[in-house]
């Protein structure tokens, strides 16, 4: 999986690895049970501060896409990542919100909005048929 990283883009670095990540998975370019680089490896493949990447990594941890082990390093989690619960459901209206929000103030319509939702979804599932 080939990582690439906006340095001038107003999002954080560490968030957008974090999401590169994550697509990762969820496109099967990574898969349960495989090793991810180092903390110090990571950061020196694509030029970063490697408290950057620890940042990403104790994220993805947390959320519980990796898991992190003193003997075998970094890696996918081996069960999958948790599935959608009640909690998660939560978080996921809450950073919507915004989102949707601003879509109102610029006049895009329900519609448009779950098309674009749906083409990305689209995205993913097409991508994963093809790998």
């Amino acid at each position: 999986m080939l990582i690439q990283l906006d340095l001038e883009n107003a999002e954080p670095i560490y968030i957008q690895l974090q999401q590169q990540i994550i697509e990762g998975i969820a496109k099967k370019q990574l898969n349960p049970g495989e090793s991810l680089p180092s903390v110090r490896s990571m950061a020196a493949d694509i030029g970063i501060n490697l408290h950057t990447v620890n940042k990403a990594y104790q994220h993805l941890k947390q959320d519980g896409y990796i898991l992190i082990h003193r003997q075998k390093g970094v890696v996918i989690n081996p069960d999958g990542v948790p599935k959608a619960d009640g909690a998660y459901k939560e978080k996921l209206k809450a950073n919507l919100r915004p989102f949707i929000a601003d879509s109102v103030c610029r006049d895009l319509s329900e519609e448009e909005f779950i098309k674009y939702c749906s083409s990305i979804f689209a995205e993913f599932y097409n991508e994963e048929g093809d790998s």
